[in-house]
């Protein structure tokens, strides 16, 4: 008997395929609290320990990987933007103190290539598992003659939780605090836009091989994002009180991520001589024949989080990072003197925060 969905380019079939083959990857981010399995309607998540917080705060973000997925499908290599998108989402929730709790995602598609949602969502539960969440629920929409058929996006949510009193932000922020950068994978989800636009731009091709960036554009430009979220609720637990805020430094860049996290009065300058920017973005920064300073409002250049900390457990708080692989230096010391902020970024995203900029030249 015809199937007219079907006729009309929408394969439920291979959607319940894609579910079948991704149902291990899922299932594994699954702990206790998780109930009912994969597949419900809804996903199910017991939040009873909650009862033993004395005012339990619940923390959401949600997010995308952006233009990054042209990149993942032009040479057809899915398995590490899943891994992009929870670090875009749950490592937002680490940024308040929050301890991450459930994800769901959602991938559109223009064909249901029942392998490729598979290996998209393994990578998600990858991440998930990574970071100590579990993938409760997701969403494959075939969009047939809106998204070419191997076309896709992904997207999610996540919620955490945290003790009212014991969240991290700009109100905790002192004068004489320690901003401790801690260093990224590359460029992780951030900038991309620019970056095909700079490739293009040069007639450079993802499956081109440049010894700059150790072998295949394509491949180098996938690195996954740094996931952040296990070793900074360890850090906050070791170091009781001593980390006061924390920025992801995504869209938007350097200065404007870190004045979103410091109060409106203070301000610091950055010093680029402490570290030098990875590889990638010195590559292509070349490409585009502009100073890499050009690009600290788009990428990341090497940080992927800052920590600002009381400054007598700075030390102790850099010696911990490294313990658990991540590289960190300090990059600068909060100040709440009177000065002129002229050529500083002053908050961002609609947030009255600190002033920041960056001073000095970078080292290498």
């Amino acid at each position: 008997m015809p199937n007219p969905y079907a006729e009309a380019g929408v394969d439920t079939a291979a959607g319940d395929l894609a579910v079948e083959l991704m149902k291990s990857a899922v299932s594994a981010t699954h702990n206790t609290s998780v109930l009912g399995g994969v597949g419900g309607f809804a996903g199910l998540y017991d939040v009873s320990f909650l009862k033993d917080f004395e005012r339990p705060l619940l923390a959401t973000s949600t997010d995308g990987v952006g233009t990054k997925v042209a990149i993942a499908q032009a040479i057809d290599k899915h398995d590490t933007i899943g891994q992009d998108l929870v670090g875009m989402v749950v490592d937002d929730i680490v940024v308040v103190g929050a301890k991450p709790l459930f994800m769901t995602d959602y991938i559109a598609c223009g064909r249901v290539v029942p392998g490729r949602i598979a290996d998209i969502v393994a990578g998600i539960a990858r991440g998930c598992s990574e970071t100590g969440t579990a993938l409760v629920g997701g969403e494959t929409a075939e969009h047939p003659g809106l998204l070419g058929p191997d076309d896709y996006d992904v997207a999610g949510a996540a919620v955490g939780a945290v003790e009212a009193g014991s969240q991290l932000g700009a109100h905790l922020v002192q004068d004489g605090d320690v901003v401790v950068a801690i260093a990224s994978s590359g460029l992780h989800s951030n900038g991309y836009s620019l970056v095909r636009h700079i490739l293009s731009s040069r007639g450079v091709g993802y499956t081109d091989s440049l010894p700059e960036l150790g072998g295949l554009v394509g491949e180098a430009l996938l690195e996954p994002t740094r996931l952040y979220t296990t070793p900074l609720l360890s850090l906050i637990e070791q170091h009781p009180g001593a980390v006061h805020s924390l920025s992801h430094v995504t869209g938007g860049g350097i200065a404007a991520n870190l004045a979103r996290v410091l109060p409106v009065g203070s301000w610091v300058e950055v010093d680029r001589s402490t570290w030098e920017p990875l590889p990638v973005f010195r590559v292509l920064a070349s490409m585009a024949g502009t100073p890499i300073e050009d690009t600290e409002g788009t990428w990341n250049l090497g940080i992927g989080m800052f920590a600002v900390v009381s400054a007598a457990a700075a030390s102790d708080v850099i010696a911990s990072l490294g313990a658990a692989g991540l590289a960190s230096w300090s990059v600068g010391t909060i100040s709440t003197s009177a000065r002129d902020l002229s050529g500083f970024e002053q908050g961002a995203k609609g947030v009255d925060g600190g002033a920041v900029r960056l001073v000095g030249a970078y080292a290498g």
